[in-house]
């Protein structure tokens, strides 16, 4: 994998680049579909391509683990093979699903791993580095993270401490795993660390130091937008970024909303993913260029104008705002979908236009008009 910088913003932090994998070419920023399971919530791929012009997405290691498992993955030649998708894909590693699963997971004493029962069926499951690799070799994504725990952000600094130090451990193991296995299916694969440290500017400063003397291909920021306020993370942003590698790119886990993404640009952050698009585009809240939206509100009963004529996807100007309250209200499936169509090309075109704005060099104007813009409530 190989990342070149090609504009950067004179005002801010901001730049653009081109991520080259494998499987295709990655324009940053970029926002990244999440499909957790090997889908992307109610989309045909063939919309994520052509109508959502996605050029990469997610899928969860401790998802795909779990079902279909890693005997079918390998028999399939792969996650691309198994869904019929051939761009770039990136897996995290499940460290933040193992984190979700408090009640039900134990970290060994040693610190060898952490054991969990699984969502499904109760069974116990433990990951370790090492296995932790092991799998997502499986998985054969292009863009694969390393093992760590994802803090709360309300954790004491000594519980910070204590967690990043494991995590600092386990990105040792991760790279030593990695580094000497070989991919499975012909194509190359990049691991990124993922810094920690929850919001305590000294400890995010010792996981950037640690992570950066293993010479990675990329960078994840995690342990953000878990309970923290915002002001917090765009804090830990501008400790984090200014000292991280300027010629690989930044990746911002799990975040977040039209404005997260536009200020975590600003403050030089390049990849994003985030449920948020689809998870409240199937509750009825879209995201617009002019605010957001609840397609429930009464408001929108006899509205027969287009979804939003602003909009890039099909769907904005195939059906009406009347339609999809209905559907809504009806409780039709159809409703996410369109929902979710429209919230993942919005996103996209987000951050395609703060690409042009960056090129234009006029980004932070234009970043501190648009986050006022976009969520307005309407």
């Amino acid at each position: 994998m190989k990342f070149v910088k090609t504009a950067e913003d004179t005002q801010s932090s901001a730049r653009c680049g081109v991520i080259t994998t494998d499987h295709g070419q990655i324009q940053t920023p970029i926002f990244m579909p999440v499909g957790t399971v090997g889908s992307v919530k109610g989309v045909y791929h063939r919309d994520l391509k052509e109508d959502i012009k996605a050029e990469i997405i997610l899928g969860n290691t401790y998802h795909l683990y779990l079902r279909p498992g890693l005997d079918i993955l390998r028999q399939a030649g792969g996650l691309h093979k198994f869904i019929s998708w051939d761009r770039p894909i990136l897996t995290d590693s499940g460290g933040f699903q193992v984190f979700s699963l408090a009640p039900m997971r134990k970290f060994a004493k040693d610190g060898s791993g952490v054991t969990f029962s699984s969502h499904v069926d109760g069974s116990r499951h433990t990951f370790t580095p090492e296995n932790n690799m092991d799998t997502q070799r499986v998985i054969g994504a292009d863009i694969v993270m390393a093992l760590d725990e994802c803090t709360p952000g309300d954790a004491s600094y000594e519980y910070a401490k204590k967690s990043l130090a494991m995590t600092k451990s386990w990105l040792e193991r991760c790279i030593r795993r990695f580094d000497s296995t070989d991919p499975l299916y012909g194509y190359s694969q990049a691991l990124f660390p993922i810094v920690q440290g929850c919001v305590y500017p000294d400890l995010r400063r010792e996981a950037v130091e640690h992570a950066v003397s293993f010479d990675r291909e990329g960078y994840a920021i995690g342990g953000l937008a878990v309970g923290e306020p915002t002001e917090k993370m765009y804090e830990m942003l501008e400790v984090v970024c200014p000292i991280l590698p300027d010629d690989r790119p930044r990746y911002l886990m799990g975040v977040g909303t039209p404005a997260n993404l536009l200020e975590g640009i600003a403050r030089g952050v390049d990849m994003f993913d985030c449920v948020m698009p689809t998870r409240n585009g199937r509750n009825g809240m879209l995201f617009t260029w002019d605010g957001i939206m609840n397609m429930r509100n009464r408001k929108w009963a006899d509205d027969f104008s287009p979804i939003d004529p602003k909009g890039t996807s099909f769907v904005d100007r195939t059906y009406s705002k009347a339609y999809l309250r209905h559907l809504f209200v009806t409780g039709e499936m159809f409703a996410g979908q369109i929902a979710s169509e429209h919230n993942l090309a919005f996103y996209l075109d987000l951050v395609r236009q703060a690409r042009e704005h960056i090129i234009a060099g006029d980004f932070k104007a234009w970043k501190d008009e648009t986050v006022k813009k976009v969520m307005t409530r309407l």
